[in-house]
């Protein structure tokens, strides 16, 4: 039986953290940011963790199950 394979688009996006949880990176930073005030933009610069409820979802996609 062939091997399962991971999620390369999520692998590429998301880390584990040494909590456990998943983090991401918010979106919005890549263009269109002169209207953009700075305290936007620096929200937007920050990583946050996965939603509870995509979690076990996301996690199936990582560990290629």
């Amino acid at each position: 039986m062939p091997k399962m394979k991971v999620k390369g688009a999520v692998k590429k996006r998301l880390k584990v953290a040494s909590s456990g949880r998943i983090k991401r990176r918010k979106c919005g930073l890549r263009h269109l940011l002169t209207h953009k005030s700075s305290d936007r933009k620096r929200q937007l610069g920050q990583t946050v963790m996965i939603n509870d409820v995509n979690e076990p979802r996301i996690k199936r996609m990582l560990d290629g199950h």
